[in-house]
């Protein structure tokens, strides 16, 4: 490839033909993603340059051509595996939406779709999948665009889609981590003292940031942070003000709010929300 770098420059839209879904098209060369997760299903294509990125516990570098495919939820980061960075297209797919087509492809209920950590090094599907992107950013054949994305899933389904076969056990310790998860969720607006959240499990302070960064990936208030961006999108998506935005999501400010949406999405709030 040129050794032309690539800047950092996104853009974030939707479509009708998916909804509740966000696709990207971006390059990136100075900006990284740091720990961070989606709710929904990431599948991106790398077009040109390569992406470094850690995921469930491994680092992984996504070159052109590649599907670096990770599952709702997981935590993982982003950045330039090379001095020219980047530049790719992302689907984030509803996780019920991928539920129901694993179903009407397997011609019956499924179980939730999950993809082996790694990444996906399938030429054929890389170009099913950049190809719908492009028609769906297009919006000039609404037919074709969604016959080219319904073909890439379904292909990304058929070869890649496992189920996880071992059921989990909760323990003692799982069990304290849910209870504080709870806690950090009861109002993302109280301000909350890692103390009071050590008495709410029996635990020390000490001990109850390191149990609960040891099972989650991350700090208590960077977890927080977290589910407060999550939840942000759906009134950013409404068009509420990225200012009302922002105190209603529990942050000491609008900058405080842009820094870490800016830090975990690639663009500011407000940039996201005029898509």
């Amino acid at each position: 490839m040129s050794d032309t770098r690539f800047r950092d420059s996104a853009r974030y839209w939707r479509t009708p033909l998916l909804p509740g879904a966000d696709l990207l098209t971006a390059e990136y060369h100075d900006h990284e993603f740091t720990p961070h997760w989606h709710d929904a299903y990431t599948i991106p294509v790398i077009e040109a340059g390569a992406e470094g990125y850690r995921y469930l516990g491994s680092d992984y570098v996504a070159e052109a051509g590649s599907v670096p495919i990770i599952n709702p939820g997981e935590l993982h980061t982003g950045a330039k595996a090379i001095e020219a960075g980047w530049r790719y297209r992302v689907l984030y797919a509803p996780v019920d939406f991928l539920h129901a087509l694993a179903g009407d492809v397997a011609g019956g209920s499924q179980p939730l779709p999950w993809f082996e950590p790694g990444v996906i090094r399938d030429p054929d599907l890389a170009r099913r999948l950049a190809h719908a992107h492009r028609l769906l950013e297009a919006d000039t054949d609404p037919l074709a665009a969604e016959t080219a994305m319904l073909d890439a899933l379904s292909t990304l389904l058929v070869r890649y889609s496992r189920s996880q076969s071992k059921p989990w056990q909760a323990s003692a310790d799982d069990a304290r981590v849910t209870i504080m998860k709870e806690r950090l969720l009861g109002d993302l607006t109280e301000p909350l003292p890692l103390a009071e959240l050590a008495h709410t499990v029996g635990l020390s302070p000490f001990h109850t940031a390191r149990l609960f960064t040891q099972t989650t990936g991350l700090a208590p208030h960077a977890w927080r942070n977290q589910v407060r961006l999550q939840r942000a999108l759906a009134p950013l998506r409404a068009g509420v003000s990225v200012t009302e935005v922002a105190a209603a999501s529990g942050f000491t400010d609008q900058s405080h709010f842009t820094r870490h949406f800016r830090r975990m999405f690639g663009v500011p709030p407000g940039r996201w929300q005029s898509a």
